[in-house]
């Protein structure tokens, strides 16, 4: 018993007659189809979110990630090593060199 798909292509493919012609014409059209909406659809988009709009659903509101306490911290934290990167290029620390 065959498998009713197989027999279904086999005979619309001995109906066909081979066109090579026809075949690159169909594969040519389609991808051009596919360019043309794939730009129509980049140019739509970037036009929205050139003119403040957003893509998909906006949000309503937006909750701050970090709050100011937690940034004055590392803002600290970073003037700490700032300040002894600067201890160690201008010479405040001295080491004695061994090999000397």
């Amino acid at each position: 018993m065959r498998n009713p798909i197989t027999a279904t292509l086999a005979r619309l493919h001995s109906l066909s007659h081979p066109d090579p012609v026809r075949d690159w014409l169909i594969l040519v059209s389609c991808s051009l189809l596919a360019l043309v909406s794939l730009v129509v659809w980049n140019v739509w988009a970037f036009d929205r979110v050139a003119n403040g709009g957003v893509i998909g659903t906006s949000m309503k509101s937006a909750s701050p990630v970090f709050d100011q306490s937690t940034l004055n911290a590392v803002n600290a934290i970073f003037t700490d090593r700032a300040a002894e990167e600067a201890k160690y290029v201008h010479g405040f620390y001295q080491y004695a060199d061994p090999s000397q």
